[in-house]
């Protein structure tokens, strides 16, 4: 019986958490390293990208939710959600149209586009926070749970009681959609093919007959659609916050480094391994461990290594270990 409730508070603190967020994590690496693979930069404005596609998201919400639009027990963030997309699809194209192509044309280097991406990131996240504000924004309704404690201990018997966020099961569910719609299209379209090619080899696709824009084009479309999703599927499960977007780059690069910067099988490899290493990390494990603990031998303390505080501390370490050790990451993506 104690196997069973530590298994319970295991699940209920540290395993369905860190799927969910290791989901959002890997949709977001997937944008960064779709644009290192073909566009040849680390995008610092991604996180940004995430805020602003959300932030529509957040305003079609609360729109539709004053005219009593609504899905029931899901949130009606998911029928904002395409209006999101089409609203961050605008803002990337028109941002790589007026910043980002003048620099390709000049072909500056990598170095450029970074320092460049990280002006956009300044701007992009002073825009987000201007039009909706700094603070904490809720834009979630619906059923909270699938189910709760009190319903799983009542059904089980069992001490600890498990409880499932709708939002959380949402995640993962969104993410194995989107995942899967991606890989199809990498593998099976004439487009998702050409892309590919311009990413194993530039002049070769070019010589082929592939047209570099509408590479280009694809590329940022699909990087608003990925990142639209993934930040409005964190501000479900956590909260709507500007400014914590732009933390979360961290997690993300992080995430896209270990699986492999241009290996999109790494980005979700990477986005798990970042995800369970800072809930892991940062978890108080005395109530898991008082149940396997003799009589009386209990432990005092939280067994805590690290505050929740420095869980962002936990991303940048085990970036640096992959830097030294293993710099094209576990899925050998582009060396950076």
């Amino acid at each position: 019986m104690d196997l069973l409730n530590a298994f319970v508070a295991l699940s209920n603190f540290v395993l369905i958490p860190a799927i969910a967020y290791g989901s959002q994590l890997a949709l977001g690496a997937l944008g960064v390293t779709l644009i290192y693979g073909i566009l040849r930069f680390s995008n610092f404005a991604h996180g940004d990208t995430m805020a602003f596609g959300a932030m529509i998201t957040v305003l079609v919400t609360w729109w539709l939710q004053s005219m009593g639009v609504g899905l029931g027990p899901l949130p009606t963030a998911l029928l904002a959600l395409p209006f999101g997309i089409l609203g961050c699809m605008a803002l990337v194209l028109v941002t790589d149209r007026m910043v980002y192509r003048f620099y390709r044309e000049q072909k500056a280097k990598p170095v450029i586009l970074v320092i460049v991406s990280m002006g956009v990131m300044f701007i992009m996240n002073g825009l987000v926070r201007f039009i909706i504000g700094p603070n904490d924004q809720n834009f979630a309704d619906g059923e909270r749970f699938l189910i709760s404690a009190r319903d799983f201990k009542k059904m089980t018997g069992l001490e600890e009681g498990l409880a499932i966020k709708s939002t959380q099961a949402l995640t993962v569910v969104v993410a194995v959609i989107c995942v899967a719609l991606l890989f199809w299209f990498l593998n099976k379209t004439r487009t998702g093919k050409s892309m590919r090619a311009y990413s194993d080899n530039e002049d070769l696709a070019l010589l082929s007959g592939i047209n570099p824009e509408r590479v280009v084009m694809y590329t940022w479309l699909i990087v608003a659609a990925l990142a639209t999703t993934a930040g409005v599927l964190y501000g479900l499960d956590k909260s709507f916050k500007p400014f914590v977007y732009f933390q979360l780059l961290l997690p993300i690069f992080a995430s896209a480094i270990v699986g492999g910067l241009g290996s999109p099988l790494g980005a979700i490899a990477g986005g798990f391994v970042i995800a369970f290493s800072e809930v892991t990390v940062t978890y108080a494990w005395k109530k898991v461990l008082g149940y396997f603990a003799p009589a009386g031998m209990e432990p005092d303390g939280l067994v805590q290594l690290l505050s929740t505080d420095y869980k962002f501390a936990v991303s940048f370490v085990i970036l640096l270990i992959v830097l030294l050790f293993k710099p094209t990451g576990l899925f050998k993506g582009k060396a950076v």
